[in-house]
């Protein structure tokens, strides 16, 4: 069933009110898939324009704490942890784990899908001068703990 969805279709905000405050948490991952080369120069710190992944991470964080803003149906939301992981995978990609918390009334999965975009695509935009091929994939949810519908965990893949 499609909550966002009212009895004549129409788009509305779910309400939330009578459900239990519970403990909740979700993960998500994005993956950038880059050149060697660009990779080697984040890692080593040689990027003109800084620290790629302490920009990365700030964004993600920034991010999460908007998605009502952005995502037009999304409840806003007292987060009370973001966490964005950012680290090179083989010698050509970078994988960003996001895991957001909160007690409330509702998930927290678009924040955590949220913030992983929102660090990949900071990533992308500062190498797009070294590498425009560069490419994000694979944004998915990976957890999600709490709420009635209980614990997820996404295939591997």
């Amino acid at each position: 069933m499609l909550t966002h969805l009212d009895a004549q279709g129409r788009a509305n905000m779910v309400d939330v009110t009578d459900k239990a405050v519970t403990s909740r948490e979700a993960v998500a991952q994005a993956v950038v898939r880059m050149r060697a080369e660009t990779l080697d120069m984040i890692v080593n710190g040689d990027h003109p324009k800084g620290d790629v992944f302490a920009v990365a991470r700030i964004a993600g964080i920034q991010a999460a704490k908007k998605t009502s803003d952005l995502i037009p149906l999304c409840h806003p939301l007292m987060l009370t942890s973001v966490k964005v992981e950012l680290s090179a995978q083989g010698t050509d990609a970078v994988l960003i784990i996001a895991r957001c918390k909160l007690s409330g009334q509702t998930g927290v999965e678009m924040e955590a899908l949220t913030a992983a975009s929102v660090a990949a695509l900071t990533i992308y935009d500062m190498c797009k001068a070294v590498d425009r091929g560069m490419t994000i994939e694979n944004v998915r949810v990976l957890e999600k703990l709490g709420g009635k519908s209980g614990h997820f965990q996404a295939d591997a893949s």
